[in-house]
């Protein structure tokens, strides 16, 4: 997954431990000093990189501090969204937004004052008291996205970042940690989350996976590492994102579900829910992608059942039209109910 040759170290970052500790797993990385740990002219106007995009993700490392702790409301899969522990990321996923920050490649961007955010989210749950109202997010506890910009589970190969915030939240009492995934880190199994973190594998049709979830854990080893996640503390939930609408979809999600009920033990099916994404495409992403991954582009980018949609910052991007969502929506709360009943699902959009 990583093999680490390059390192961009904001000069900030110089005083932390972690960056202490960051450099010395690796010793051989050639060190390039920067200002920002966002605006590195080597990655943000080097087009050149689109042709490199796994080279970045795979040898590229940034180290940065995380300044303005700001937390954001979200109200669907997280009450809150924390002041990052990184962004970006080392796999390369055809139709992800966090693909296209940062440049031409979005590399590893891991923050080094993990205190400061740690004292952040205990001074934020900290106002908060007992949640007295359950939601969708949780019935009991305010969750925290902690991998909103990022795959904790990569991040936690380069650092303790990941690890310091799952005990974090095991000291929080009316707090819990959420994050989705699409790589398998077994090393995460010795965390011991307390059932203070919730874990959301993605899975797609496995066909499908391959093309479009590049550099990632397989669905068959994410579907085999449920149970084990699950036994080792964490809460497990599966996040079906983004469903892609193609020529056979409904029976490759059915095909999908009939195994994932086959193996699942019975107590990770008591305490299973889900969310459903269907996909929305970037129109910046989707010229990227003609480049570097064309067939893959060819799925995501289907103007015919598609609409333009303005996201909230402003960028240019495409959604299945809202009539055809309608359908598609009940199309897959259908497939649930006939597949994996015992499985609610959180949210869907």
């Amino acid at each position: 997954m990583l093999d680490i040759k390059k390192i961009f170290l904001q000069t900030k970052a110089k005083r932390y431990q972690r960056t202490n500790e960051i450099l010395n797993k690796y010793p051989k990385a050639e060190i390039k000093e920067v200002k920002s740990h966002w605006n590195i002219p080597e990655l943000n106007n080097n087009p050149s990189l689109v042709k490199q995009w796994n080279k970045v993700k795979k040898e590229y490392l940034v180290l940065g501090v995380k300044s303005g702790m700001k937390f954001q409301t979200n109200g669907r899969s997280t009450d809150f969204i924390p002041p990052s522990i990184a962004n970006g990321c080392a796999m390369a996923c055809t139709y992800c937004y966090v693909a296209r920050r940062k440049g031409y490649a979005n590399p590893i961007t891991a923050f080094v004052n993990i205190e400061e955010i740690k004292n952040s989210i205990i001074k934020h749950s900290n106002t908060l008291g007992p949640k007295t109202n359950p939601n969708q997010c949780d019935y009991k506890y305010w969750t925290y996205d902690i991998g909103c910009n990022n795959d904790v589970s990569v991040d936690s190969l380069i650092s303790n970042n990941v690890k310091d915030i799952v005990s974090l939240f095991t000291q929080i009492p009316n707090a819990k940690a959420t994050f989705a995934t699409k790589y398998v880190n077994r090393e995460m199994l010795k965390y011991d989350p307390q059932q203070k973190s919730r874990i959301r594998f993605s899975l797609m049709p496995p066909h499908i996976a391959k093309l479009v979830d590049v550099r990632c854990s397989s669905i068959k080893e994410r579907a085999q590492a449920i149970d084990d996640f699950c036994k080792a503390g964490y809460e497990v939930h599966l996040n079906f994102s983004p469903v892609i609408i193609y020529d056979g979809w409904e029976q490759d999600y059915i095909n999908l579900m009939h195994t994932l009920d086959i193996h699942l033990s019975k107590k990770t099916k008591a305490q299973l829910k889900c969310e459903v994404i269907f996909l929305t495409h970037n129109e910046d992403l989707h010229y990227i992608n003609k480049i570097w991954h064309p067939k893959a582009e060819k799925l995501l980018w289907t103007p015919e059942n598609q609409e333009p949609k303005t996201s909230i910052y402003g960028g240019k991007n495409i959604r299945y039209n809202w009539k055809l969502k309608k359908e598609l929506t009940s199309t897959f709360r259908n497939i649930v109910l006939k597949t994996m009943p015992y499985m609610d699902i959180r949210y869907m959009f």
